[in-house]
């Protein structure tokens, strides 16, 4: 038989029909068989509404519902808590993504076996962030292949170069694509390094003479490397500031004066003669018939101050190009090997590495350098 219930108002109805019946003069056992109801029933029912009125009825109603509400916000607030505690660890990192947020939203449903809903309400996450697939293109994965491709080919080359290679293959993309997926695949990143002050005059003049037109200034120096073997070999690096283009990089295990002349001479005839050769204090270079020599043929030798290697800057900054992208990471063996390595990459920074002095263009375009040779 199903058991019977009954609403407050029955119950305050009965209770008064049973005290009617006491009041008669009936035992309590014969009162409640007449109501229909057991007497642990009337004592439990006494217990808690005995002496009630309608109106003290509906307010313990109101109380009671009041208090389930009550008990209903500090479960949830309790739960909120709980949801934020567990993702509190993977906020905390200012560098946050979104898909460590979906996680952590994942492993606290996982968990406090909380809705979706609740939880991304409770951590501030729209559920269309949640339910989001990142759908790769095909056209992205091709541009990773070709990313990755130029960066294992010219592994000096920082981003912004690669950009400038990517779009010359017709890739039609800007550095900020290519910056975050350089990133993601874990390629390195180059090192930035402090600008160094320009050294003045008194009356404020610059100190260095600026390149205004090819052929205006060269500036030449020496790089030292050693091959496999121990033994030492020199470098002659040759610059033409203005059109940045690296004319020579001449290897011999020894060089002087007289092999520097050697060097020089037919760049002269390829190229027509400098205005100007900027150069540092070395003996090679101040030598009395090497400065003559330059005069006679009318040269104009600048000599740097001493101890000052910024004012031969462009070619410093070549020399340091030279050293990370070949020197750094190849073993010579002998000067043969040595010279084609060198060859060959000279060509390549003159043809192929973006420039970003030049706006991101080469000193001289493939064709030219075709034609030229």
């Amino acid at each position: 038989m199903a058991r019977k219930r009954f609403s407050d108002e029955d119950i305050l109805n009965l209770l008064r029909q049973i005290e009617l019946s006491l009041a008669g003069g009936n035992d309590v056992a014969t009162a409640c068989r007449s109501a229909g109801v057991s007497d642990a029933t009337y004592y439990k029912w006494r217990k808690r509404y005995g002496g009630m009125g309608k109106s003290q009825l509906s307010e313990l109603k109101g109380l009671e519902k009041e208090n389930q509400r009550l008990k209903k916000i500090v479960a949830e607030l309790e739960l909120d808590k709980l949801i934020l505690k567990e993702t509190l660890d993977v906020l905390k990192p200012k560098g946050l993504t979104v898909t460590d947020l979906r996680q952590a939203i994942v492993k606290a449903r996982q968990r406090l076996n909380t809705s979706e809903r609740r939880t991304c309400k409770t951590v501030g996450m729209p559920r269309s962030s949640q339910r989001y697939l990142n759908r790769p293109k095909d056209n992205e994965d091709r541009l990773r292949l070709a990313l990755i491709r130029l960066a294992k080919q010219y592994g000096r080359y920082g981003y912004r170069k690669i950009t400038k290679l990517l779009q010359i293959e017709g890739w039609k993309v800007n550095y900020k694509k290519i910056e975050k997926l350089w990133r993601e695949e874990g390629l390195q990143q180059p090192k930035r390094h402090k600008k160094k002050k320009r050294l003045y005059h008194k009356d404020s003049s610059v100190i260095r003479l600026r390149p205004k037109y090819e052929n205006h200034i060269w500036s030449i120096d020496f790089v030292h490397d050693r091959l496999s073997n121990g033994s030492s070999y020199k470098m002659l690096t040759v610059l033409d500031e203005y059109t940045r283009e690296a004319l020579c990089v001449a290897v011999k295990p020894k060089m002087g004066n007289a092999e520097v002349l050697e060097a020089l001479y037919p760049l002269f005839l390829c190229h027509g003669k400098p205005e100007f050769i900027r150069s540092d204090n070395g003996p090679e270079f101040a030598a009395e018939n090497f400065q003559k020599w330059l005069t006679k043929v009318g040269i104009k030798p600048i000599r740097i101050y001493p101890g000052s290697p910024w004012e031969n800057g462009y070619n410093e900054r070549f020399n340091g190009t030279l050293r990370r992208e070949v020197l750094n990471a190849e073993w010579f063996t002998t000067i043969e090997q040595a010279k084609t390595v060198i060859n060959k990459w000279l060509k390549q920074y003159n043809t192929i590495r973006p420039h970003q002095a030049l706006n991101m263009r080469t000193p001289i375009p493939e064709t030219l350098h075709q034609n030229g040779t």
